[in-house]
C-alpha cells in the first residue's frame, strides 16, 4: 500500500501461490452448487451444463483481462486503482464503494446463513449467537496476519473440493455398477431423456443464466490480493490460466453426474442433490455431511468478504481530506489494514440485530441488488482493460487472448445477462434498484474528475 507520513509501512506479500489458487477456486464454488443445483438444474434441464460452460468461458476471459491489467503494474492494490487510472477517478469511486458495499451485504447474508446451518443441529441456541461468534473468529484471523487469511481460505476451498471430488468419483462408480433409482438406470443417455437436453425450452435455458452467472460473483477477488501475493508475476497467471479446468472438474463434473445418476426432472429443486446422492450410496447423516459442507462454504465466503472489505475501505479511504475517514487506512504492526477490517466487521454485524426488525423480503432484496451490481462491476474491468490496450504502449507479459473481440464478447453477455433480468419481478425490482444506486453515487462523486491521463510507472515495465 502506498505510505503517508503516519503510515510507513507496506502491506505484506504474505500470500503463497497455494493461497491464491484456493482464493480463485473458492471464488467460484459457493453454496450455490450444493444447495441450488437442484433448482438451477429444475429451471434449464441438462442444457445447465451449456450454461456453465459458456458463463465460464466469459469468467475466464474476465479475467484473463483482469490479470493484463494488474501484472502491468505490479504495485496496484488492486484493480480499483487501474479503473481509476483508465477511466477516472469518478468511475473508480463508484465502482469501489459499491464493491465494498456489495461485499458487505454477502456477508451479511452468509452469517445469517452460518446461524440458520448452526441451528439444524443446535435448535435452541439463538441464530446471533453462531453468526457473531464466527465473524469474531475470521476478525481475528484476518487481524493477525494476511497469511492467516489466506491458510483459512485455503482449508475451507479444501473442504468444498474433497465433497465434489467424493460425490464425482462416487458417481462414476455408481453408473459403471448400473445403479438404479425409482426404476431408471444411471447412464449418460439421462442427459438427453425426457425431454432432450434442451428440456424446459430455450427461455429456460436463457432464464438458467442469472443463477449460473451469480454463482460465479466473486471469481475477480483475485484482483484484491496482488499487493498481499508473493511473487505476483508468476502466481496470478497460474492461478488465472487454471480456471477453465476447474471450472469443468468442478461445475460441470459435479452437475453431469448428478444428472447421469437421476433425470433432471427428479431432483427436488427445494433440496440438495448431494444429500440424495450421499443418501443413496448409504453414508449415515448425509444432510448432516452435506450442511457442514455448506456451513464451511459460508464461513469461506465470509472470510472472504471480510479480506476484501477491508483492503478496499483503507485503499478507497487513504488519501481522503477528512482525518477520521483517513485513520481507517492505517496499517497495523502485523501490516493489515486493522480499523478498516474492524469496521467493516462492525457493519456485517448489524445484519444480525437487523434481521430481527427487517422484512425478510426487503434484505433478500438488499442482497439481490448486490449481486446484481457485480455485473457492472465485471463490465467495469472490461471497459478499463479497453482503455488500458489504447494507451499501453509496453508490450504485454500476460496479454489477452482474441483482443478485442474477446473484450466485446463479455460485455455483450453481460448485457445479455441484464436482459434476462427484467423478465423475473424479482430480479427485474433489484435491477432497478441497482441503477438507482449506481446513478446515486455517480452523482455524489461529481466533482471528481472523470478522466485522469495515465502515467505508467517504471516497475510496471521491468
Amino acid at each position: 500500500m502506498k505510505t503517508q507520513t503516519d503510515q510507513p509501512q507496506e502491506l505484506s506479500r504474505g500470500l503463497k501461490s497455494r493461497h491464491v489458487q484456493l482464493i480463485a477456486l473458492g471464488g467460484t464454488i459457493g453454496t450455490g452448487l450444493f444447495l441450488g443445483s437442484g433448482k438451477s438444474i429444475h429451471s434449464a434441464g441438462p442444457a445447465i451444463l451449456l450454461a456453465y460452460i459458456i458463463t465460464g468461458i466469459m469468467c475466464f476471459l474476465l479475467m484473463r483481462a483482469l490479470g493484463e491489467i494488474l501484472l502491468a503494474n505490479l504495485n496496484y492494490r488492486s484493480f480499483i486503482e487501474a479503473i481509476k487510472d483508465f477511466l477516472g477517478p469518478r468511475i473508480a469511486a463508484v465502482v469501489g464503494w459499491t464493491y465494498w458495499a456489495c461485499w458487505i451485504a454477502v456477508a451479511m447474508g452468509e452469517i445469517i446463513a452460518i446461524g440458520t446451518y448452526i441451528h439444524l443441529w443446535l435448535p435452541h441456541l439463538p441464530i446471533w449467537v453462531p453468526g457473531l461468534l464466527t465473524l469474531g473468529l475470521l476478525l481475528s484471523l484476518n487481524l493477525a496476519t494476511v497469511s492467516a487469511f489466506g491458510e483459512t481460505e485455503f482449508w475451507f476451498a479444501m473442504i468444498k473440493i474433497v465433497a465434489i471430488i467424493a460425490l464425482v468419483l462416487i458417481g462414476i462408480g455408481l453408473v459403471l455398477m448400473g445403479f438404479q433409482s425409482g426404476g431408471e438406470r444411471a447412464s449418460v443417455a439421462n442427459l438427453v431423456k425426457h425431454g432432450g437436453f434442451f428440456a424446459t425450452g430455450f427461455s429456460g435455458f436463457m432464464l438458467s443464466f442469472q443463477m449460473v452467472v451469480f454463482a460465479f460473483v466473486g471469481i475477480e477477488m483475485v484482483g484484491m490480493t496482488a499487493s498481499e501475493t508473493a511473487d505476483p508475476a508468476r502466481v496470478i497467471p497460474k492461478a488465472i490460466n487454471a480456471i477453465p479446468l476447474r471450472i469443468i472438474l468442478f461445475y460441470i463434473g459435479a452437475l453431469a453426474v448428478i444428472m447421469t445418476l437421476y433425470p433432471w426432472n427428479r431432483l427436488d429443486p427445494n433440496n440438495s442433490p448431494f444429500v440424495m446422492v450421499f443418501k443413496e450410496i448409504g453414508i449415515p447423516g448425509a444432510a448432516d455431511v452435506v450442511n457442514f459442507v455448506v456451513l464451511t462454504a459460508a464461513a469461506s465466503a465470509c472470510n472472504s468478504s471480510l479480506y476484501t472489505t477491508g483492503r478496499l475501505l483503507a485503499e478507497l479511504t487513504h488519501d481522503v481530506k477528512n482525518p477520521a475517514l483517513r485513520s481507517l487506512s492505517r496499517l497495523s504492526k502485523r501490516q493489515v489494514p486493522a480499523r478498516a477490517l474492524a469496521f467493516s466487521a462492525l457493519m456485517i454485524s448489524t445484519t444480525l440485530g437487523l434481521s430481527f426488525v427487517i422484512p425478510n423480503q426487503l434484505f433478500v432484496l438488499v442482497t439481490s441488488v448486490a449481486t446484481t451490481c457485480f455485473l457492472f462491476i465485471w463490465a467495469a474491468i472490461v471497459w478499463a482493460h479497453l482503455r488500458f490496450k489504447k494507451q499501453h504502449w509496453v508490450k504485454s507479459r500476460f496479454a489477452m487472448p482474441l483482443y478485442p473481440l474477446s473484450d466485446y464478447l463479455i460485455l455483450i453477455f453481460l448485457a445479455m445477462v441484464l436482459g434476462v433480468l427484467c423478465f423475473e419481478k424479482e430480479t427485474l425490482l433489484a435491477l432497478i434498484f441497482t441503477l438507482v444506486w449506481l446513478a446515486g453515487l455517480y452523482l455524489a462523486f461529481r466533482k471528481m474528475p472523470n478522466q485522469i491521463e495515465w502515467q505508467p510507472e517504471q516497475d510496471s515495465q521491468q
